[in-house]
């Protein structure tokens, strides 16, 4: 969790000056793909992973996305080796699913996807899809961040989540060759048309200008991808609440019968500092790795503030806004200290990500006990 900011776009930046372009590409779009038709296409990219362990039934049932809490969870690890710690993992997601979120995220920001090969990540869906349904939360919905920097290469991220248990991705516009974007918007529009296109589950977009090096969607851009039938949501980790305002009225007007319990398009803010905020501004929720500290307390603001008890709803945002600074400025890395240090289980970031020092590790532990001591009392 990187800090954000309110601040418009400036001029030259991805935001600045997009217009909204009707363009949308046929399945059979040239970037990057060929002449190769989809069905052959997941052939080729499906992995060497094994999913025949798991039940069809259970893993690939309809799971609609409804407002609420979504949590973005953490990957853990074992001591010394690095490896993936599937244990703690299943029971990180049961403690979550308990505390009555609405959803998971794996191989978002705070799930250290960066660390992962392909079959990590596949290993961390399956193993909290499993722990989800064994423990009785079959209906709860999975997003998996599959994002990358080739057309390709996201598809594939696509295709693995489905096999593994994902129920939607979570894609990241790509960066890494931004400045041969020409133009700009409409290299992104086709990119997220063309992944839409391909994708065996619906997609939601993530603008979080701090992960790609600064791109920020403008709302134009987003609610033309709106207009894809396999493209339901987006998460705003920018912090920008007036974009997320636009994009929820217009979203809400382009829907023939809306419906706030279950819309079409979901619009949710990706930090918690602003769950309050983002709920006034028509928003529909949170994905917010904060939730992985404290769930119900993060559950708790949104319900207060859909009750209409807007004064209880800030007092405990206030709570939420503080926590949510130590998160930002520690990242993965501070809430995991967090978590060891207040419910006895998190360990450390995978390598290059350093270990904490004593002072950090209490510095961080102390941020988050008024959020703590929040939860404890729900």
């Amino acid at each position: 969790m990187s800090p954000h900011n309110d601040a418009p776009s400036p001029e030259g930046s991805f935001t600045a000056g997009f217009n909204r372009i009707p363009f949308r590409p046929s399945a059979s779009s040239t970037l990057g793909l060929g002449t190769v038709s989809i069905d052959e296409l997941h052939s080729s990219l499906s992995s060497s992973y094994d999913s025949s362990s798991l039940d069809p039934s259970d893993f690939h049932m309809t799971r609609p996305l409804v407002p609420g809490v979504y949590v973005p969870t953490m990957c853990f690890f074992e001591p010394g080796t690095e490896d993936v710690d599937v244990v703690t993992i299943a029971r990180h997601a049961v403690r979550l699913a308990r505390a009555g979120v609405t959803g998971l995220t794996t191989q978002g920001s705070n799930g250290e996807a960066v660390h992962l090969t392909h079959s990590e990540r596949q290993l961390v869906t399956s193993t909290t899809r499993k722990a989800l349904n064994d423990a009785g939360y079959s209906h709860m919905p999975i997003i998996v961040g599959c994002g990358c920097q080739s057309t390709r290469e996201t598809i594939q991220y696509c295709v693995e989540a489905w096999e593994s248990g994902g129920d939607y991705a979570l894609v990241l516009p790509p960066s890494y060759y931004a400045g041969l974007f020409a133009p700009s918007s409409e290299t992104i529009i086709e990119y997220f048309n063309t992944v839409a296109d391909a994708s065996p589950i619906p997609i939601l977009i993530y603008n979080f200008p701090g992960a790609v090096g600064g791109m920020d969607l403008s709302s134009d851009v987003i609610l033309t991808l709106a207009e894809h039938p396999n493209i339901v949501g987006v998460k705003f980790t920018c912090g920008n609440t007036g974009k997320l305002n636009r994009v929820a009225a217009a979203t809400r007007r382009l829907t023939k019968k809306y419906d706030a319990r279950n819309p079409e398009f979901l619009v949710l803010a990706g930090s918690a500092d602003f769950a309050t905020q983002s709920m006034v501004a028509g928003g529909h929720g949170i994905l917010a790795g904060l939730a992985n500290i404290a769930p119900k307390a993060c559950v708790q603001t949104i319900k207060l503030y859909q009750q209409g008890r807007l004064t209880e709803a800030l007092e405990m945002q206030e709570i939420l806004s503080h926590g949510d600074w130590t998160a930002i400025q520690g990242g993965v890395v501070g809430v995991k200290a967090g978590l060891q240090a207040w419910m006895g289980y998190g360990g450390y970031a995978r390598s290059p990500l350093p270990k904490p020092s004593a002072e950090q590790t209490q510095k961080w532990k102390e941020g988050f006990r008024d959020l703590v001591m929040l939860e404890k009392s729900l």
